[in-house]
């Protein structure tokens, strides 16, 4: 009887730990010319995703890792991504912005997101949007991020991927994590 009681106290004790441990602040990006995109809180971020895209993306002919293919990734958007061994799940030609927002459900300011793609820009035109255009985003990547007024802080034609791995800090299995860069990836060795 008394070691139920020990079981049952520790097992609330970690549900109550995951519950705080899950209740940080908005993403949010150091400020300065660091170059560094280490985020502090990522309550809200969209770890997992689905396999759909933006209507109008158009996968890579000849992407430098094809779907399938194994990549070292090399970005620091979230905790435990950075050294991660990740599947390629999609590959898109497309342009990616950074963008500076503040979340519609009143979170904190978040400078310099990596990253948002055109097709996630409502009423994208047909140009490449430059640095301090406001635009509407249709994103989900954030909590609070869908229909927010957003300021481009750089933009780039590049290839990005969706990709699949497993957290390096939680071991958390993440799939269709959108977006990575074709510059945030190298090959396995």
């Amino acid at each position: 009887m008394i070691s139920r009681k020990i079981i049952l106290s520790i097992v609330s004790l970690v549900i109550i730990f995951t519950l705080a441990a899950c209740s940080g602040k908005q993403e949010t990006a150091p400020k300065g010319d660091s170059g560094s995109n280490v985020m502090e809180g990522h309550a809200g971020m969209n770890h997992t995703g689905s396999s759909d895209v933006p209507e109008g993306l158009k996968e890579s002919i000849n992407p430098t890792y094809p779907v399938g293919s194994s990549t070292i990734i090399h970005a620091d958007h979230m905790p435990g991504m950075d050294g991660a061994e990740a599947t390629i799940s999609g590959a898109f030609d497309t342009i990616v912005y950074t963008i500076t927002y503040t979340p519609l459900n009143g979170g904190e300011k978040v400078e310099n997101h990596k990253w948002v793609i055109h097709e996630e820009i409502e009423n994208a035109t047909e140009q490449p949007y430059q640095p301090g255009d406001e635009v509407v985003l249709i994103a989900e990547h954030m909590e609070g991020m869908d229909g927010v007024t957003a300021i481009i802080d750089s933009a780039e034609q590049t290839t990005v991927y969706m990709v699949d791995y497993q957290d390096t800090e939680t071991g958390e299995d993440v799939t269709y994590h959108k977006w990575v860069t074709e510059s945030e990836l190298s090959p396995v060795e």
